[in-house]
């Protein structure tokens, strides 16, 4: 069973969803003993980092994610809940994260181009940095959607995937059982759901509910081509 942290911020349902395309049991919850159950915790998030570091502790349920996460459970951070398992955000002030993770969250201004539209909204292509296991279904090269204004900076400790944007944006991290997305592999076509089956199950895992077709493209690591999302 996989668990979807819910602290009031992010699309869940629609994540969930994606999930259950795989054939991967999730439920979204804010139960710290739900997610205590769980074999595995997906931590999404998206609007700004202070704002969701304090939901997220005010729920006292970052306590429960740092403390899972350090027991060795594997947790998914995507998107703005990937940049809050780093150590500090300077999003419109500095905020502590939740230092699962060495480094920080700064903004993609001064860094990448004047002439480059902020935020980073589309298709990007993925360049691997690092071999993972989160990347076994896909290809260096494959497609998955952003949307972000501020990136992880000072990881090269757990950095294993980035992207082109006018420089050399961080896209995906892992630290052991820590992973970190900052696209969204829930919209982000047939490699999104590789991915996330990546997460879900052991290599070995065969689950006879995963829709054949969507196994075999992740298998052949084919490109998504679907309409770009809104």
């Amino acid at each position: 069973m996989i668990a979807i942290v819910d602290y009031g911020v992010g699309n869940l349902f629609s994540l969930k969803s994606s999930l259950k395309m795989i054939g991967a049991e999730a439920v979204v919850t804010g139960d710290a003993a739900a997610i205590r159950a769980c074999d595995k915790i997906i931590l999404p998030g998206v609007g700004a980092f202070a704002d969701a570091a304090e939901k997220l502790r005010a729920t006292g349920l970052d306590q429960v994610v740092i403390a899972q996460a350090k027991a060795g459970k594997p947790l998914l951070g995507i998107c703005l809940g990937m940049q809050l398992l780093f150590e500090k955000s300077y999003e419109f002030g500095e905020y502590d994260g939740l230092g699962l993770l060495k480094g920080s969250v700064r903004p993609l201004r001064g860094v990448i181009p004047a002439d480059y539209k902020i935020p980073q909204i589309g298709w990007n292509a993925l360049r691997f940095r690092k071999e993972s296991d989160l990347f076994r279904y896909i290809k260096n090269g494959d497609y998955v959607y952003f949307v972000h204004s501020f990136y992880a900076a000072d990881c090269d400790d757990s950095l294993i995937a980035d992207c082109e944007y006018g420089a050399d944006v961080t896209a995906a991290v892992q630290k052991g059982n820590v992973y970190g997305c900052q696209f969204h592999p829930e919209k982000s076509g047939d490699v999104g759901l590789a991915i996330l089956r990546a997460f879900c199950f052991e290599e070995a895992a065969v689950c006879s509910s995963i829709q054949p077709s969507i196994y075999m493209r992740a298998r052949r690591c084919v490109c998504c081509a679907a309409t770009m999302p809104v």
